[in-house]
This record gives structure tokens, C-alpha cells and sequence, in this order.
């Protein structure tokens, strides 16, 4: 396998639901764990909490995501952000449509000064996403 770099996403008990949310807006293939599966819940109290999960897509996306430790605080940050580019201007107004809907549009999905379509939101998960659709090149 090719060494590849992907955002991985911490979530405070709604990993689930946002990776299954990810799953419809991106298609593809989604493996979760909890912690209970791995004997990393002491207590039982996140035993359904997700300890890992993988979405990796036919057009070669992979996202990975997991609930924060049992005894540790969720801090999200806004000191980042998962970017979507290319030149499929179908297929990323289509990320775009599903990502935004219920999110918090920062900037419209729309052409930009630098001349390629751009977007970016905070999704109902609090994690921000950038769209970007390359202008023809003429």
C-alpha cells in the first residue's frame, strides 16, 4: 500500500452518525469498531462508542474518525479544515449539496476571485469543509 495522508476526525459520542453521514455523501465503504469490541471501555459507559472507523471510496477518499477516549476531553478546534479539489464539477457540487445541507455555509459555493468555484462550510458535525472546483484551463 501507498504511504497517503488523510484527515482523521474526533467526535464527542456522534462518530456514527457522522461517519455514516460522510458514507452518503461521498458513497463507499465504511468499517467501524467500538470500544466495547476491544475491551477499551472499563465502565461499559462508551462500550458503543466508536474506538475507529474507515470510509475509503471507489474514487479513492479515505476519512477516519472516532469518539474521543473514554477519560478524555472532545476539544474541537477550528484550526482546521478537510478540502475537497478537482476538476469533476458534477461530482464536487454533489459533495457540496450533501455536506451543506444543514451546515453552516461560511462561504457560497461560487465563483471566486482567483477564478475556480469555491465553497466552505461547518457541517451539523462542527467540521469545517472546503470545496474547491478547478476553472478550465483554456
Amino acid at each position: 500500500m501507498a504511504t497517503r495522508l488523510n484527515p482523521y476526525l474526533s467526535f464527542d459520542g456522534d462518530a456514527k452518525q457522522a461517519m455514516e453521514f460522510y458514507r452518503d455523501v461521498f458513497g463507499g465503504t465504511l468499517a467501524t469498531h467500538t470500544y466495547g469490541e476491544y475491551g477499551a471501555d472499563q465502565d461499559g459507559a462508551h462500550a458503543d462508542r466508536i474506538m475507529h472507523a474507515l470510509l475509503e471510496t471507489r474514487a479513492g477518499l479515505t476519512l477516519m474518525g472516532a469518539d474521543a477516549r473514554p477519560g478524555m476531553e472532545h476539544a474541537p478546534g477550528n484550526a482546521y479544515a478537510v478540502s475537497l479539489s478537482g476538476d469533476d464539477d458534477a461530482e464536487l457540487r454533489g459533495y457540496w449539496e450533501k455536506l451543506s445541507s444543514g451546515s453552516t455555509v461560511e462561504v457560497p459555493l461560487e465563483k471566486q476571485m482567483w477564478g475556480d468555484v469555491f465553497g466552505m462550510c461547518r457541517d451539523r458535525f462542527g467540521v469545517s469543509w472546503m470545496v474547491n472546483i478547478t476553472a478550465p484551463q483554456d
